[in-house]
C-alpha cells in the first residue's frame, strides 16, 4: 500500500493546499484526492512540481507499507 505523505511535508514547509495548489497549477479537488490517498495514480510531471515547490524528493511524499493478507 502506498500512503501519500504530502500533509507532512506541507507542515514542515509552513506551506497551505492553497498555495501549493497555486504554485503548482492544480486543482485544490485534484489536491485533496491526492492528499487523502484516494488518487489512483499521478502524473510524473505533476510528482515534479510537487517535488520542486516543497523541496523534497519523491520518496518524502510516497511510502510503502506493506499489508497482511
Amino acid at each position: 500500500m502506498i500512503t501519500v505523505n504530502l500533509d507532512i511535508m506541507l507542515a514542515k514547509r509552513k506551506m497551505s493546499m492553497t498555495e501549493l495548489s497555486e504554485k503548482v497549477g492544480i486543482t485544490m479537488a485534484n489536491l485533496s484526492i491526492l492528499k487523502n490517498g484516494k488518487a489512483k495514480a499521478i502524473r510524473f510531471s505533476t510528482l515534479d512540481q510537487i517535488c520542486r515547490v516543497l523541496d523534497c524528493q519523491p520518496g518524502d511524499l510516497l511510502e510503502f507499507q506493506a499489508v497482511e493478507f
